[in-house]
């Protein structure tokens, strides 16, 4: 098998990784600085809901496992994380100090800044001196894994309690989607989240049109109808004709559909680079149709995602395909703002929407970070089992993961906070609330580390439905229906080395048949040619000598 050298692997971030980085710590779009609802700044403590769900009162899962389970309980765990836990600033020694009361374990914490951990990872793992577990983004993950950093957890997942938990709330695929080779190395506390397609219901009220698309067609006649009745130049854009990583299509998805522009394993297991099938012809062909007849903005390649949403919020576009969940809210407050009719519906993923590894329309759920056990961890097991799976685990410790400590982050106390200003609010006795921000006063947190829309697992008395907006769990619960998880790409040195140059490659010939410069059939010509038809090769070949 091959695989990249560790010093490559701690210094490069591949293309493929299906994952990104959020930010924010509040609800207000001005704190979101990436594209994401699932922030990874552990400022952010999601906005929800209501109940006197007492993390204090009853024992936790952790302790209440131990007195039945063969398996060892650890004493004490070392743990390195990001920005999407807690930082010090922000109350991580009440947080930690609750989390250790809950699982009766002694947590150290290694938490460099957000903005170098990745960097400090690979110090740190090149230093020999492993944490017992260590949060990773995809890439990373799948590196890591194939050196033999990472402990595979795949059997203590296959055979835990939190499996039965996630498959009754909303299945397994999530996690399903993460195995590498047969191996788990990692486990998601949340959906990686994705987008949705937003339609102004003021445009479809003024082009008389009563009933949503359900496929291409449709979709294409409804934008042609709201292109005449507004008398725009253009109904819809995105960021780019071709999203810079992973998942690549998800601002466009009526246009991909089933088309995939990188590598993905086939049914029969073995490996494909999508960009050389039909499907990513035809797809590039639609993009070129759509800007032809004036629909999809030919300056989507030089936009980034900001411009489009204030061309979205200054009425230049009707149709939108954005993050769910909070995002829902940040659209509609926007349009508000601009004194426009701000009622917006999102799109069911149209019949031809089927990506990789979906069986039927959807979108696609991008892949989260995940919590990952080293090997040089003593009892990966107990980790696994008394950690980890307590993160999720419906009671006690999943709600302090999810909405973080009483009296620091939330509470059920009467109230008013920012009192004299437009952001007064009061609260009742008993009415749960999030608190005003320790780091970023003016803004209350929204959750912890668990995104209480994204979660994996039902949670038990869950305040989510009394303080999330209606429009955000209505976006949220629409993806999270009808999404499919994305996938990662084992490393190898192949991959490492051309990936990057392939992307950029194939990121220019979409663009190019997308505005005209030149057809599909010179764009493969060009593709062949250059020999990016070889190196593509090259990495395929990889891949399938994995197996």
């Amino acid at each position: 098998m091959k695989k990249k050298a560790l010093s490559l692997l701690l210094a490069s971030a591949m293309v493929v990784s299906l994952t990104a980085c959020g930010g924010g710590n509040s609800s207000s779009e001005s704190s979101n600085t990436t594209d994401s609802n699932a922030s990874t700044s552990t400022t952010d403590a999601s906005t929800s809901t209501d109940a006197n769900a007492s993390t204090d009162a009853n024992a936790s899962s952790g302790d209440a496992a131990a007195e039945t389970s063969d398996i060892e309980k650890p004493e004490e765990i070392t743990i390195m994380v990001d920005g999407t836990v807690f930082t010090e600033e922000n109350g991580r020694d009440q947080f930690i100090a609750k989390l250790e009361e809950l699982t009766g374990i002694k947590i150290n914490v290694i938490q460099p800044d957000h903005d170098a951990y990745y960097d400090v990872v690979g110090q740190q793992i090149a230093g020999g001196d492993w944490p017992d577990v260590l949060i990773l983004a995809s890439t990373q993950m799948a590196g890591y894994g194939s050196e033999g950093v990472l402990w595979d957890m795949a059997s203590a997942w296959e055979n835990s309690d939190l499996k039965k938990r996630q498959e009754a709330y909303n299945g397994d695929g999530v996690v399903s989607s993460m195995y590498i080779d047969g191996k788990l190395y990692g486990m998601p506390a949340t959906h990686g989240n994705g987008c949705v397609t937003y339609v102004k219901q003021a445009w479809l009220d003024e082009a008389g049109i009563t009933t949503l698309p359900t496929n291409y067609d449709e979709y294409y006649d409804m934008l042609l109808k709201l292109k005449e009745a507004k008398g725009v130049d253009y109904v819809v854009a995105a960021a780019g004709f071709l999203g810079a990583e992973a998942p690549f299509v998800n601002y466009l998805p009526e246009f991909y559909q089933d088309a995939w522009p990188s590598f993905y394993q086939k049914d029969d297991g073995t490996w494909a680079d999508g960009f050389e099938e039909q499907s990513m012809k035809d797809a590039m062909q639609r993009l070129a149709d759509a800007v032809k007849d004036g629909l999809l903005d030919p300056e989507t390649n030089t936009y980034g995602t900001a411009d489009v949403r204030n061309k979205f919020y200054d009425d230049s576009l009707g149709v939108f395909t954005y993050w769910a969940g909070t995002w829902a809210s940040n659209l509609k407050n926007n349009l508000e703002n601009n004194g426009l009719d701000s009622e917006l519906v999102a799109l069911s993923p149209i019949a031809e929407a089927v990506p990789p590894l979906a069986s039927g329309p959807a979108y696609i759920d991008r892949v989260s970070p995940a919590w990952c056990i080293t090997t040089q961890c003593e009892n990966p097991e107990g980790v696994f089992k008394y950690f980890i799976e307590a993160m999720q685990d419906g009671a006690d410790t999943q709600f302090l993961w999810t909405y973080g400590v009483e009296g620091t982050h939330w509470s059920t106390a009467a109230e008013t906070l920012y009192a004299g200003t437009e952001q007064e609010v009061t609260y009742a006795d008993g009415e749960f609330h999030m608190l005003d921000n320790l780091e970023t006063p003016g803004s209350q947190y929204t959750k912890a580390h668990i995104d209480p829309m994204l979660a994996l697992t039902e949670l038990a008395d869950d305040p989510r439905e009394t303080t999330v907006k209606p429009e955000a769990l209505a976006a949220q619960q629409l993806f999270n229906e009808n999404s499919v998880g994305a996938f990662v790409v084992p490393a190898t040195d192949e991959l490492n080395q051309y990936n990057g140059d392939l992307m950029t490659e194939k990121s220019s010939l979409v663009t190019k048949v997308a505005t005209g410069q030149m057809t599909v059939d010179q764009a493969y010509e060009e593709y062949t040619s250059q020999g990016y038809a070889d190196m593509s090769k090259q990495v395929v070949d990889s891949l399938n000598a994995l197996q």
